[in-house]
């Protein structure tokens, strides 16, 4: 997923999840990467693989974030999808909306308002000067234009979203406490697109033709894709098997410690050699991705794994 449009980096690719779809219809795995991880053959973060490969008119994106993505995991990119956000919103519109189960209270203070972004919020042109000549931090610029930024609440339990709502809510960055995580974000995503599926099956949608196809016009100036529009049938087909297969979901994270969970990635070091950005690395070694596909491994043959304190992964006990 991409901000598009007037975002900063439109086509940063901020949302990255690899889905994992068993061809016997018996499940779907869906496995989050954060935007952030460092990548030394791009010498960037992974979310600017899709973004160079679209510079000067290549349209080579595609080709370059599956790459990226296989090295990481260790497991093929067969097909790749991207949707800007506003194909997003345009898309749950189009299916009435749907019904998430959120998790956890979340309270976001500087959720960006669309269109805002420039605004001067009352503040001269000198005043803006002296100030941008001074801050450091993201959140005294989030302070200071007050005006470009709103409140975002949700409380836990089953809550009915339209597009701009859901929206809100997998984008949602500085929320206060864990749901301010880029972790928290990715299990957000990936409750959206449970519950998308569930309304898709719902609305019997993908054995009515009409409405598949009204919904790939409103969609079809929002995406970017590798799959050929002759393999549509058969990803309609792949998907009916589908329809009630169970969803195990995984996020590539640093865990929490202070609860005792373990991941497979650290903060990396903001010096030169990472652009002075704030990024993650392999918690094994920067640029050593084993852990990793060890873990993603693990994921798509067992479902749940367990990430110990020391490199050693075991599949979680079942009941």
């Amino acid at each position: 997923g991409i901000g598009g449009g007037t975002h900063d980096g439109p086509d940063l690719t901020d949302t990255i999840i690899y889905a994992a779809i068993d061809p016997n219809g018996k499940k779907v795995t869906l496995i989050s990467i954060p935007r952030d991880l460092w990548i030394p053959d791009l010498q960037d973060k992974i979310n600017v693989a899709y973004s160079n490969g679209e510079e000067n008119g290549q349209h080579k994106g595609l080709i370059l974030a599956k790459s990226a993505v296989s090295k990481v995991i260790g497991q093929p990119v067969d097909y790749a999808f991207r949707i800007d956000f506003g194909g997003f919103v345009k898309a749950i519109d189009e299916i009435g909306g749907v019904d998430i189960n959120v998790q956890n209270t979340l309270d976001d203070y500087h959720y960006p308002i669309s269109g805002k972004e420039d605004d001067t919020c009352g503040l001269t042109d000198k005043e803006i000067h002296d100030f941008t000549a001074t801050v450091s931090a993201e959140l005294d610029i989030q302070e200071k234009f007050s005006c470009r930024y709103k409140h975002l609440h949700f409380d836990p339990g089953l809550q009915h979203m339209d597009g701009e709502t859901a929206l809100e809510f997998v984008r949602s960055r500085h929320a206060i406490g864990s749901e301010g995580t880029d972790f928290a974000r990715s299990r957000r995503q990936q409750l959206l697109i449970e519950a998308v599926r569930s309304k898709v099956f719902s609305l019997q949608t993908l054995f009515n033709p009409t409405k598949i196809f009204a919904i790939y016009d409103i969609l079809k100036d929002s995406i970017d894709t590798d799959i050929k529009e002759e393999e549509f049938t058969l990803f309609i087909s792949l998907m009916q098997k589908a329809q009630h297969a169970p969803i195990s979901t995984a996020v590539i994270d640093f865990g929490d410690y202070t609860q005792g969970k373990y991941g497979v990635l650290e903060n990396g070091p903001m010096d030169k050699a990472h652009n002075f950005a704030s990024t993650l690395i392999p918690r094994i070694g920067d640029g050593n991705f084993t852990e990793i596909q060890q873990y993603v491994a693990c994921v798509l043959a067992k479902g749940n794994c367990v990430i110990s304190k020391e490199p050693i992964l075991t599949p979680t006990p079942t009941k």
